[in-house]
C-alpha cells in the first residue's frame, strides 16, 4: 500500500483509537458536499445508499447485474477492489485508485446500474439519493478496520448470524470458500495476516471474527 502511512500491523489490528479517530471524521464531515479528493495510488471506502432509503437491490439477479457493473467499472479506470458489500438499499467497496477516476468511475458504476434498474422494473425516479460518498483510507489499521467494516455489515444488520452466510460481499472470496470475482484483489489484504494463504485466511477469520463485539467507526452511507 504505497500511498498508505503505514504503522507497524500489530499495534493496529485493534486499536480503538483509530474507530475513535473515524468516527470523529465522519461527524465532522457531516455528510455535506465537500471536493472529492483523488490520489493516485490512494486508498478509498466507497458506497452509496438507495434514494429515501428504498432497496438498490430486489433480487439475485440484480445484485449479480451490479456486480457485472462493478466489474466493468473497476476495468475502465483499473481500481482495485479489495472488499465489497451489496445490502438492500445500500452497497460498500474499499478499493485502491491507480492514475485517479473515483468520481468518474463512481458516476459510471451508479448511472449504469439505476439506468438498468429502471428499465427492469419500469421505473423513471433517482434510485440513488444523494451523490456517492467516499472515506480516504489513511493507514493499514484504517485499511483493515474498513475491510473488516465492510464485510460485516449483514451481520451487523441481523440478516446473517455469521459472515460466510451473505454470499454478497467479498468474505467468501477472501476466506476461500468462493472463487474470486475477476476484480477482487484478495493477495494484498490476506499478505497482512500470514506468510502462507491458509495462515492468512485463519487469521483473517479470526480478526474479522473479533470485529463483531467491538464498536465500530459511522461508516454507514448517510440518510436520504
Amino acid at each position: 500500500m504505497a500511498h498508505v502511512r503505514r504503522q507497524p500491523l500489530h499495534q493496529n489490528r485493534n486499536n480503538s483509537s483509530t474507530d475513535d479517530a473515524l468516527t470523529r471524521r465522519v461527524l465532522d464531515y457531516g455528510w455535506i458536499y465537500r471536493p472529492r479528493i483523488e490520489i493516485p495510488g490512494g486508498y478509498y471506502h466507497v458506497g452509496s445508499r438507495g434514494n429515501n432509503k428504498q432497496p438498490l437491490f430486489l433480487t439475485d439477479d440484480d445484485r449479480s447485474l451490479f456486480l457485472l457493473a462493478l466489474a466493468r467499472a473497476s476495468a475502465r479506470h483499473a481500481w482495485r477492489i479489495h472488499a465489497y458489500c451489496l445490502m438492500t438499499n445500500h452497497y460498500h467497496v474499499v478499493l485502491q485508485l491507480t492514475t485517479g477516476g473515483l468520481s468518474g468511475g463512481m458516476c459510471e458504476l451508479n448511472g449504469g446500474y439505476a439506468l438498468s434498474f429502471n428499465a427492469r422494473y419500469g421505473r423513471s425516479n433517482h434510485l440513488f439519493g444523494r451523490r456517492f460518498w467516499d472515506e480516504q483510507i489513511e493507514s493499514d489499521s484504517h485499511f483493515f478496520k474498513a475491510c473488516r467494516y465492510v464485510v460485516l455489515n449483514p451481520v451487523r444488520a441481523g440478516l446473517v448470524r455469521t459472515p460466510e452466510e451473505w454470499p454478497w460481499r467479498s468474505y467468501r472470496a477472501t476466506v476461500g470458500l468462493d472463487f474470486a470475482p475477476p476484480f477482487l484483489v484478495t493477495d494484498e489484504l490476506l499478505s497482512h495476516f500470514g506468510p502462507t494463504p491458509a495462515s492468512a485466511r485463519e487469521a483473517f477469520i479470526g480478526y474479522v471474527s473479533e470485529g463483531r463485539g467491538q464498536r465500530q467507526p459511522l461508516y454507514e452511507p448517510p440518510a436520504t
